[in-house]
């Protein structure tokens, strides 16, 4: 039997709620923040506290795994049933800098309690997020009275997602026999609000390059010289004005080839979202809209690619005047990917693209470095269904769909194991994530431990790769 009561998971979750809070508490305590090389063995030490508290809660394998930078953590309990599918559960325990003077109303290492908010750094972004599985899967088993869990369930967590993952894509494929699962739960993610529960269907990737043009071998006399040589301050504008079309759509040929297009009914759900645009230009701190056209605010956020200067300087920015053909400029660009789209395709074309631009006269360079592929669930695949099964019955609402915008190492496990990612996560904007006074909602938190307990019931049942 893999169905689970929801009135013994609550009784559960009731009873164990204060020991549950004690240890992420304990866990918070460790600043293991990855991004400073003085705290290196802060993130080792969460990473053997981690193990240890996962063996300690029935899982029979923990373990602590190396690699070219900061450890992760592996975990796995077998099922023990012919069939049963395997889970990942992907998350991290590194965190972001954080210190009281910052601007912090608590000590940010010192987990404080106040209300129904527990503050602490990591508290959201992603020990909580993590830690609630460990309840999770317990009260699945008390409530269904089973020994180990009806899936497969493995956990990877890995120690440099705050600083980039460096080490990450090669950990995944060194250890991709032990990995592979049919399923990926990414559990560092977020709900659209606290009354507003939300299933994350997928994540752009990223491409991002640096052009550094050169024109005269130095800066010189604009009056003796300038017009009668190409000057590369002019050529990194016009590359950065000729970027979009009227329509704001990317001008370069071939960026679109192969991308996935928004169906009518994810539209749809997107619209049932209680979005305040007004509100959102604030959290922007900009102005007013502006984007492709024919597409709502959200869905150009979310499910449309992206081009976007980040930088472009040279020349002479200091005061006064200085009348010169500069010598040299340079460009920092970056393209946000959706489902469909290839990273080596979309360089290729924005190299092809650059070379068309850049005239006679100019000598440039072009730089990729490390690049992230976008990442889509379709809305019928069943264990997206069983997410929002388990969502539904925790939260006892109807639960609505979004994406992600933003990044991350998501589309790496799904590269190199072949399964398809699902994002589970009960953080909310206001939880503070990379910011002062990082905070949880108990409530919310209590949420994912419930959705937990049901969700590996349902997948057993109604997943069957």
């Amino acid at each position: 039997m893999t169905k689970t009561p929801d009135s013994a998971v609550r009784s559960y979750i009731d009873q164990h709620e204060d020991a549950f809070l004690a240890d992420l508490a304990d866990w918070l305590r460790i600043p293991s923040v990855s991004a400073d090389p003085g705290r290196a063995g802060e993130v080792r030490r969460s990473a053997e506290w981690l193990a240890d508290k996962l063996r300690a809660n029935g899982f029979p394998v923990a373990e602590v795994w190396e690699t070219d930078g900061l450890p992760a953590v592996f975990a796995e309990w077998p099922s023990g049933e012919e069939g049963a599918p395997t889970v990942l559960v992907y998350g991290h325990h590194d965190v972001q800098p954080a210190a009281k003077e910052d601007g912090w109303d608590t000590e940010p290492f010192e987990p404080t309690v106040v209300g129904r908010r527990l503050y602490a750094r990591g508290a959201a972004d992603d020990k909580g997020q993590v830690f609630f599985h460990t309840l999770g899967v317990r009260a699945h088993l008390a409530a269904t009275g089973r020994t180990a869990p009806a899936v497969n369930l493995k956990l990877l967590i890995e120690g440099e997602e705050e600083s980039g993952s460096p080490s990450f894509a090669a950990l995944v494929r060194r250890e991709a026999e032990r990995l592979a699962a049919d399923v990926v739960i990414i559990s560092d993610t977020g709900m659209w609000s606290e009354t507003t529960p939300t299933v994350c269907t997928g994540m752009r990737g990223l491409a991002d390059c640096q052009i550094d043009l050169s024109g005269p071998d130095s800066d010189i006399h604009s009056g003796s010289f300038g017009g009668a040589v190409p000057n590369p301050a002019d050529v990194a504008a016009a590359l950065a004005a000729g970027l979009h079309d009227a329509d704001r759509r990317v001008a370069i040929p071939g960026f679109y080839e192969g991308i996935v297009e928004l169906t009518d009914e994810e539209r749809a759900l997107f619209a049932e979202l209680p979005f305040d645009e007004a509100q959102w230009l604030k959290v922007a701190k900009s102005y007013g809209t502006q984007g492709e056209a024919g597409y709502s605010t959200l869905e150009r956020v979310w499910a449309r690619p992206t081009a976007e200067v980040n930088g472009i300087w040279g020349g002479y920015t200091g005061p006064g005047g200085k009348t010169i053909v500069p010598a040299e400029a340079h460009l920092k660009l970056s393209f946000r990917l959706v489902a469909g789209m290839e990273v080596e395709k979309v360089r290729e074309a924005v190299a092809a693209w650059v070379a068309a631009q850049v005239p006679e006269g100019i000598r440039y360079e072009i730089v990729f470095p490390g690049a992230t592929r976008p990442c889509l669930t379709p809305l019928d695949h069943p264990a997206l269904q069983s997410t929002v099964r388990a969502m539904g019955r925790a939260f006892e609402q109807k639960i609505l769909f979004t994406r992600e915008g933003g990044s991350g190492p998501a589309a790496d496990l799904q590269d190199v194991l072949g399964a398809p990612v699902l994002f589970l996560g009960i953080s909310v904007p206001s939880d503070g994530w990379h910011s002062i006074n990082e905070k949880v909602e108990l409530d919310l938190l209590r949420k994912g431990v419930e959705t937990s307990a049901y969700l590996w019931g349902d997948l057993a049942e109604n997943f069957r790769p």
